[in-house]
């Protein structure tokens, strides 16, 4: 079976590397796309593209890669090529399971091949097992701690550098040091989305949807002042999700 690749890079020369650098390897691997701009990418995605891995630059030709990870809900892992260090941090934030700099040798390549092929038997293990979902939050303050029950939650928004759980009654909470990532893997799939880069929603608390612009939805949650909105690109799969 065929390991399903997609190269995100603007540069001639450097997408043949890659493709040399696959060539060389002993497991079947297939590009089955490559994209030179974010624009591209996204289109990839929205279109309900789907890959094992991804292989990506950064400064690409109409913007940065970051742009198109904070759109999408992305699912697989990135390997970044880049020429530059400075975007090490959040790579890591997005996805990213090894950041090699330009240029890299095929040792360097195959180091970050070896960790991708680690990383998908971690997680081919995980999903053997019965997932343990979080069914309540340890909510730490300055004089006590207490406990929020998931489900009293409505939803999870990360703004300015946090994260906030909002209850039904619609109470806000500190949630610490998590991230909306790592709530993700935490939480049950059935019963939490992601509907854009900073709101994580709970099906029981969506009471009515509808559309808002061209390909988003505005969606009336209990707990919430106003409306949440859901990026373009995750609106087919919220109603999917939702209806499910």
């Amino acid at each position: 079976m065929n390991i399903d690749i997609l190269i995100i890079e603007d540069e001639l020369p450097a997408r043949r590397k890659l493709k040399r650098y696959l060539e060389q390897l002993t497991q079947p691997v297939q590009v089955i796309c490559e994209c030179a701009t974010v624009e591209e990418a996204i289109v990839f995605f929205e279109r309900g593209g789907q890959v094992d891995l991804i292989f990506s630059d950064i400064a690409l030709q109409d913007g940065n890669a970051f742009e198109i990870y904070q759109e999408i809900a992305l699912k697989s892992p990135v390997i970044f090529t880049t020429a530059y260090d400075a975007h090490m941090l959040e790579a890591f934030e997005s996805n990213g399971i090894d950041y090699l700099l330009k240029p890299f040798t095929f040792e360097r390549f195959e180091k970050a091949w070896k960790k991708f092929l680690l990383f998908t038997k971690s997680e081919t293990s995980i999903k053997l097992d019965k997932p343990a979902y979080k069914s309540r939050f340890t909510i730490n303050t300055a004089k006590d701690s207490y406990f929020l029950e998931v489900e009293e939650i409505a939803y999870f928004l990360a703004e300015e550098g946090v994260v906030k759980v909002i209850d039904l009654a619609g109470k806000s909470h500190l949630m610490g040091l998590l991230t909306l990532k790592e709530l993700e893997e935490r939480l049950d799939p059935s019963r939490f989305f992601r509907i854009n880069r900073a709101e994580l929603v709970h099906k029981r608390a969506i009471q009515r949807m509808e559309r808002y612009g061209k390909n988003s939805l505005a969606i009336q949650v209990e707990g919430a002042k106003q409306k949440l909105i859901t990026s373009q690109a995750n609106s087919a799969a919220f109603r999917d999700w939702v209806e499910g």
